[in-house]
């Protein structure tokens, strides 16, 4: 990238030797240069100022102050993409998503916890992710507002076994953007939804139980055999794709496709193809393509679909491709998509 300024990264771990492996890592990309290592959070926020990196990458856990309060005091004094670096366990997934909420940009699990001697295996992945956050600098990297609540939609019945279904897809920013539509949907949504988010094993179900909590829908992790039921939303697990059959959830780990797993794609032909009509499909933010052929799926069998608008999406990657296949219905910004899919169950 001759005569390009390159993505300057500031890499903080309470670790040196993680700090200098990291370090050489990003180095060996050449859009990206390191401008400089941290120990923990103060010493972050002293470098913050001075240094002005594009991006932050943080660990989770170190002494004096730890990654999440370091994250939210560099949100309050100077925003800056911040991608977390997490340990890749149930707590860690649980902090990680707390770290999210707080205005991370992003998170990449360490392959085998603090001191990862396998760090190289997360390289495209934290380099793909540290590039799009340098791309959407400046965008929203602070929480979202909540949306009112979006109404109601006749023909609920409590626990009664779904004839519509709305499938939602989501990577990178989804956590909080899901956290928004779902917040202002109504316990009484007379179908069941359905949301594959990109995210690794253990992160999904810390995922689900944070939404159950904040939502009035019920909200858990899918396991095979769950019934799609009216006012239930069911979340893929992470590496495992998600069908229906017998308006039935089914999980599998098939390959990968768009080169993850849980495939958005996936859910939303099997949901095509189960529900035809009564489908709703929604694209949130994230990077990739995933969506896409879900989308052109759901309406080809006469369903309706809705994708966010690029304004309100942190990355605009997975909307815009599902906007470019000329079968969105509607494109909207995040605060007006519980109403959209609202309007879409009623038949508008």
């Amino acid at each position: 990238m001759s005569g390009e300024k390159k993505i300057g990264v500031l890499v903080v771990d309470d670790s040196a030797f993680m700090r200098i492996l990291i370090s050489d890592m990003l180095c060996s990309d050449e859009e990206v240069e390191v401008v400089g290592v941290a120990r923990d959070g103060e010493d972050a926020l002293e470098k913050l100022e001075e240094l002005s990196p594009d991006v932050i990458t943080m660990d989770v856990e170190m002494p004096r102050l730890d990654g999440i309060s370091a994250l939210k005091e560099i949100m309050r004094q100077k925003p800056t993409p911040v991608i977390m670096l997490s340990a890749h366990t149930q707590e860690g997934a649980r902090t990680t998503l707390e770290a999210l909420e707080s205005g991370a940009f992003d998170f990449v699990p360490k392959p085998s916890g603090s001191i990862s001697l396998d760090i190289e295996k997360v390289r495209s992945e934290l380099l793909a992710k540290i590039k799009a956050a340098a791309r959407a600098r400046g965008t929203t990297l602070t929480q979202g507002r909540r949306v009112s609540k979006a109404g109601s939609v006749a023909g609920f019945e409590p626990g009664r076994r779904s004839e519509r279904v709305v499938v939602i897809a989501a990577s990178t920013g989804g956590p909080r953007a899901l956290s928004e539509v779902l917040f202002a949907l109504p316990a009484s949504l007379p179908a069941g939804v359905l949301v594959v988010q990109h995210m690794p094993p253990f992160f999904t179900r810390a995922l689900a139980e944070r939404l159950n909590a904040a939502c009035e829908l019920q909200v858990k992790e899918a396991e095979n055999g769950d019934e799609i039921k009216d006012g239930c939303v069911l979340i893929a697990p992470g590496d495992f794709h998600m069908l229906i059959n017998d308006r039935k959830v089914e999980l599998n780990k098939e390959p990968p496709v768009n080169a993850v797993r849980p495939s958005a794609d996936v859910t939303m032909r099997s949901a095509a193809d189960a529900y035809g009509e009564n489908v709703v499909g929604v694209v949130l933010t994230g990077m990739g393509r995933d969506g896409a052929a879900g989308i052109i799926r759901i309406k080809e069998r006469g369903g309706r679909t809705i994708a966010c608008d690029e304004r309100t999406s942190l990355i605009f990657g997975m909307p815009k491709a599902a906007i470019e296949t000329g079968c969105v219905d509607i494109v909207a910004p995040l605060h007006e998509i519980p109403k959209g899919i609202l309007n879409a169950l009623n038949g508008g």
